[in-house]
């Protein structure tokens, strides 16, 4: 690996500090302003700020296991995040979209499992509804590993399209 690739890499990792410390920042935030029941309209109908504690995984599944189930989680983000990260190094690094979607995943995983490893939970407070439809409240973490699962997803989708077949050619009629 050359000096340039490390020093992008190290590049991805900085933005996915930044993405972890707006995390963080925005969760201290939503204690300090939320915790007491507030809830902060934004766009009135759609976009909310309201205080919650998730203690299972995405949309609260797993959140009746205690103890148990925040060590085993946190267990499990962690094996995780190693993995990321191991792939993260070995990933070229001509691989923006791979790097970026890797950094993403990583800072979300990095941000839910600080919370649930200091806090016993994870600090959820981003609300959004749209008439009788309404989503499970969220974080910055949250949205980093959805954009991250997306990207990855995509490049996954088109790499395996383009070594099927070579760019510029057509498929042949069965």
């Amino acid at each position: 690996m050359t000096n340039r690739s490390i020093f992008w890499k190290i590049a991805y990792l900085a933005i996915a500090g930044g993405v972890f410390m707006i995390d963080q920042a925005s969760k201290a935030w939503a204690v300090r302003t939320l915790r007491s029941g507030d809830i902060v309209t934004v766009i009135s109908g759609f976009l909310n700020f309201a205080y919650a504690e998730n203690t299972g995984v995405a949309f609260s599944m797993f959140d009746d296991h205690g103890s148990t189930g925040r060590w085993g989680l946190s267990a499990v983000a962690i094996v995780a995040a190693v993995l990321v990260l191991f792939y993260f190094w070995r990933t070229p690094r001509s691989d923006d979209r791979m790097l970026g979607s890797l950094a993403l995943l990583l800072a979300g995983i990095v941000g839910n499992v600080t919370d649930r490893l200091r806090l016993g939970f994870v600090v959820d407070f981003i609300d959004v509804q749209f008439g009788d439809w309404h989503y499970p409240t969220f974080n910055v973490a949250d949205m980093a590993i959805c954009v991250g699962a997306v990207l990855l997803l995509i490049d996954v989708f088109l790499t395996k399209n383009a070594e099927t077949r070579p760019v510029g050619s057509v498929p042949e009629a069965e």
